[in-house]
């Protein structure tokens, strides 16, 4: 395969790239997962334990060192505020993750680029799969957590993927982006994390929506994690209906910014071969 080919990168090749790839994605994840765990006296298991020492430590200081309160009648008991936070920070995880690793994807991949006939724009699906990995477990955790203390677990919690989807497409367009744009400025490796702790403080993880000053909260509805956390809450811990309109729009938006990202992605990487 000649690096430097003009690549497609229309909408249909975006959607037929994942289906062609699709084992050797789910291949390459499951070895970026168990990679991640190698060497570990427990292995896998600590996808299980970690997000289940996090749950008890939010438990701990947002309930009794904070005494955060959420203004609904589940903050009568101690773990309720602390579920509602978690789904936050899950969320957050997940988007954290993918845009922490996604300047590094190419980079840390040489031989993919120059030497092996690889289809590089699926690195970014690795790197979202094992995020969705453990937020899979840590909801996991979450609604055991939930079964353990008595609370009722909705039937809506079942919604949760189709919640979910849109934000994994907004990952995605931040992985082609960010996996490409970092491969000429370097630069940008070094402000992920940044980036990414500021997404966090600039949604409802730790605090209502509501909490927001109303001159200010244009700003966190702009964040891209704001509506799928508060959807999140609602058909996990509320046990309330999604928003269909609104997750039809936020689905369309996402769409398309994962389409831009792969649209740059395919632009991008006939030069990968010259700098890397």
């Amino acid at each position: 395969m000649n690096p430097y080919a003009r690549h497609p990168a229309n909408l249909s090749a975006m959607v037929a790239s994942f289906v062609r790839n699709r084992r050797l994605i789910a291949q390459m994840t499951r070895r970026d997962v168990i990679s991640r765990y190698r060497g570990s006296l427990i292995g896998l298991a600590w996808s299980f334990f970690n997000p289940l020492l996090m749950l008890a430590i939010y438990t701990f200081v947002f309930s009794t060192v904070f005494q955060a309160r959420w203004g609904v009648d589940q903050e009568a008991t101690k773990a309720g505020v602390a579920s509602i936070l978690f789904v936050g920070v899950i969320l957050h995880g997940l988007l954290a993750e993918c845009i922490i690793k996604a300047p590094s994807l190419v980079l840390s991949n040489v031989s993919y680029v120059k030497r092996v006939v690889f289809p590089l724009e699926v690195l970014p699906w690795i790197a979202v799969g094992s995020a969705l990995f453990h937020a899979s477990i840590s909801f996991t955790v979450l609604l055991l957590a939930q079964v353990f203390l008595g609370h009722e677990v909705h039937a809506t919690a079942l919604l949760l993927p189709v919640i979910v989807m849109p934000l994994v497409l907004v990952a995605m367009g931040f992985g082609w982006l960010l996996a490409s744009t970092s491969v000429y400025v370097r630069d940008i490796g070094m402000i992920t994390g940044l980036f990414a702790t500021a997404l966090m403080f600039m949604a409802p993880v730790f605090y209502p929506l509501s909490a927001m000053p109303e001159k200010y909260r244009w700003i966190v509805l702009l964040n891209p994690l704001t509506f799928i956390i508060e959807q999140g809450r609602k058909v996990l811990i509320f046990g309330d209906l999604p928003d269909w309109a609104g997750l039809s729009v936020y689905a369309i938006l996402a769409v398309v910014f994962a389409w831009l990202g792969f649209w740059w992605f395919q632009r991008a990487r006939g030069g990968f071969a010259d700098v890397v």
